[in-house]
């Protein structure tokens, strides 16, 4: 009886951890538009016009940090920032893909 709690708790917890990762409230809409390929940090603003750079900034350094997006810096004035999806972002596609399907048919 014990095991399974802990097992239940153990598997909250991964939870928690992936919801860390890509559960903040733009991640989704940021992961969704770079499926097409590297987006430029203004690219992303018009992109996802809600979202206000303080988030967008936050939101990718998030998913930077947990290997989901990289980040390159063109030496040029003002500076060009580019995001693509690492390997570990694009494995993500068919999930988010499927979660705007369910979207689509039960929330909108």
């Amino acid at each position: 009886m014990e095991d399974k709690k802990n097992e239940k708790s153990c598997e909250r917890c991964a939870l928690q951890e992936i919801l860390g990762v890509i559960g903040g409230k733009w991640s989704m809409s940021i992961i969704y538009a770079l499926f097409t390929g590297k987006k430029r940090f203004s690219e992303l603003g018009r992109l996802i016009p809600q979202i206000n750079t303080r988030m967008l900034v936050k939101e990718l350094k998030n998913m930077e940090t947990n290997g989901i997006v990289t980040r390159k810096v063109f030496a040029t004035v003002p500076p060009t920032v580019e995001y693509t999806l690492t390997e570990k972002g694009e494995k993500l596609e068919p999930i988010i893909n499927e979660l705007y399907k369910w979207g689509l048919e039960f929330v909108v």
